[in-house]
C-alpha cells in the first residue's frame, strides 16, 4: 500500500501519518527528514536550509528523493507513506511515473481539510522548548504538562501569524493545483481535519479501506 498525505501547514498531517504508519506497518517518508540528512552531508544544503531558511529547489529535491528511494527499496517500493511530498504538479507526475516504472502505484491520497484561520490558530500556538527540542501547542496537542517551564518556551519565526499567512499563500499557489489534478484522477480522499484526532483517524482508515475494496 502506498499512501500520500497532504494538507495545509497545521492540518495535522504528521500526527495522522504516524497513526497510519503504525496501523499498516508502512515505511514513513518525509522530505523534512531527508532534508536534514542531506544538510548534514552537504555544506551547501546546510547553508541553504539552516542559514538562509530556504527550501531545496524543487527539481533538485525530486532528484534527491528518487535517489534515496532507489537505494532504500532496491527498485521495488512498497508499503510506504509520503508525508507532505510531493508538493508540486511536476513532482507528483514524476513520482507517479517512478512508481509505475517499478510496477506499483499510489493507492490513495489523503487530504486533510482545515480553514486558513484554523491553520493560523494551530501554528501560532506552537512553542519550542530550546533545551529538549520538543514542540508543544497551547491550542491542540501535545500541551505542555506541569513539568514544563512554560516561560522558557519560545515561538519559532515560521510560526508567527504574518509568516504563516505567507506560507499558506505559497501552499495555495504551488500545491492546490496538484490536489486538483489528483481529484480529477479520482484518487483523492478528502477528510475534515478540524475534528478530534481519533475521529479523523477512523474516518481515514474507513475511507481508504472502502476505496481499496472497490478496486477489487
Amino acid at each position: 500500500m502506498i499512501i500520500l498525505i497532504q494538507g495545509k501547514q497545521g492540518s495535522g498531517k504528521g500526527t495522522q501519518a504516524k497513526m497510519l504508519v503504525e496501523k499498516y506497518g508502512l515505511y514513513f517518508f518525509s522530505t523534512g527528514d531527508l532534508s536534514r540528512k542531506l544538510a548534514k552531508e552537504d555544506p551547501r544544503i546546510d547553508e541553504l536550509i539552516n542559514v538562509k531558511g530556504q527550501l531545496i529547489p524543487t527539481e533538485e529535491m525530486t532528484v534527491h528523493v528518487s535517489k534515496f528511494l532507489d537505494e532504500k527499496f532496491k527498485g521495488k517500493p512498497k508499503d510506504m507513506l509520503f508525508d507532505g511530498y510531493p508538493r508540486f504538479v511536476e513532482q507528483y507526475k514524476h513520482l507517479s511515473k517512478w512508481l509505475k516504472d517499478r510496477g506499483t502505484k499510489i493507492d490513495a491520497v489523503v487530504m486533510l481539510e482545515i480553514s486558513d484561520n484554523e491553520a493560523i490558530k494551530r501554528l501560532s500556538n506552537r512553542r519550542l522548548d530550546p533545551k529538549t527540542g520538543k514542540i508543544y501547542n497551547f491550542h491542540t496537542a501535545p500541551k505542555p504538562g506541569p513539568e514544563v517551564d512554560v516561560k522558557a518556551l519560545v515561538q519559532r519565526k515560521d510560526d508567527m501569524p504574518s509568516v504563516i499567512k505567507g506560507r499558506l499563500q505559497e501552499y495555495e499557489k504551488n500545491t492546490l493545483p496538484m490536489i486538483q489534478l489528483i481529484k480529477e484522477e479520482g484518487n483523492l480522499v478528502e477528510v475534515d481535519g478540524e475534528r478530534p484526532i481519533d475521529v479523523i483517524h477512523k474516518d481515514i482508515v474507513n475511507r481508504i479501506e472502502k476505496k481499496l475494496q472497490n478496486r477489487q
